[in-house]
């Protein structure tokens, strides 16, 4: 059972239309290889439901999404992702902007094949107001309390960046927070993993400790994607931090004559390889210190 397959290859499960869902959070551990691939491509009008950051915000720059669902789109450093903003202010894509705690239960209403988890997240607050096809539904037992039924988040591909892989798809993240990426691999119908490292799979059973940062089942894994420095310019710790500088630069392309086409032109015509010498090479990448959040 060999789930490896080249980048190119794994973005074409993408097409026009669908639903796609992006792991990681922020500036941290995005799969940013996988959405630099999806950015070469012709794919457009998709539904991103992200814990947003510059995944979001290229997409939204390129042109490629209809639709957004999500809880925040930021840098951390840099509070608001620039073109997210841009594309925000001009009203170019559709939004649902929902609670954190919110989008996590509707990825996991998704994993668990259920139609809608209810919560008291959003009760009283303009969640309800901003979001009018949000449902309340009431509580069969004594209390028959209101409570918001937050919708399944189904995903037709989800995108999750780890440490390690093997062949047959089982995946681990040595971070401290696994953040949702085992939410987004049990939500989607074809979940693209790219890995830092391609590891045998006689190493995941020779070690007893392996299993603890495996957070999902193999078979929830599609495609493997061997991707080292495939974060960048996100974080992937513990293996190397976000790239402060290139976020700056970035963000500073927003308001730059030329804006995104300048950044694309610079940085994204070419392939990974092209990518990572582009921003210093992976000497630099690997030497970027580790966040402290």
């Amino acid at each position: 059972m060999n789930k490896l397959t080249s980048i190119e290859s794994a973005i074409t499960s993408i097409e026009s239309g669908m639903t796609l869902g992006i792991g990681g959070w922020g500036s941290r551990r995005k799969p940013m290889a996988l959405v630099r691939e999806l950015l070469r491509s012709d794919v457009r009008d998709l539904t991103v439901v992200s814990y947003g950051g510059a995944d979001v915000g290229m997409l939204c720059a390129a042109g490629k999404v209809r639709k957004l669902i999500f809880a925040f789109a930021s840098l951390d450093f840099i509070p608001l992702e620039p073109y997210f903003r841009q594309a925000r202010q001009s009203g170019s894509i559709e939004v649902m902007e929902i609670d954190e705690g919110m989008m996590m239960l509707g990825l996991e209403a998704a994993a668990r094949r259920l139609p809608f988890i209810p919560t008291a997240i959003g009760l009283g607050t303009d969640v309800l107001t901003r979001n009018p096809d949000l449902k309340l539904v009431q509580s069969p037992y004594d209390d028959s309390r209101d409570w918001v039924a937050m919708p399944a988040l189904e995903l037709d591909v989800g995108l999750i960046h780890v440490d390690r892989a093997d062949a047959r798809g089982v995946c681990q993240i040595n971070a401290p927070d696994r953040y949702m990426d085992d939410l987004y691999a049990r939500a989607a119908r074809t979940t693209i993993v790219s890995a830092e490292e391609i590891i045998e799979v006689e190493s995941m059973h020779n070690d007893p400790h392996a299993s603890r940062a495996v957070y999902w089942e193999r078979s929830e894994t599609t495609q493997v994607v061997h991707a080292p420095l495939g974060a960048h310019p996100s974080s992937c710790q513990p293996l190397y931090g976000h790239d402060a500088a290139h976020f700056k630069a970035y963000a500073a392309s927003a308001k730059a004559d030329g804006g995104w086409q300048g950044y694309r032109d610079q940085y994204l015509t070419g392939d990974e390889k092209a990518y990572i010498d582009a921003v210093g090479g992976e000497d630099a990448i690997r030497e970027l210190p580790l966040p402290v959040y």
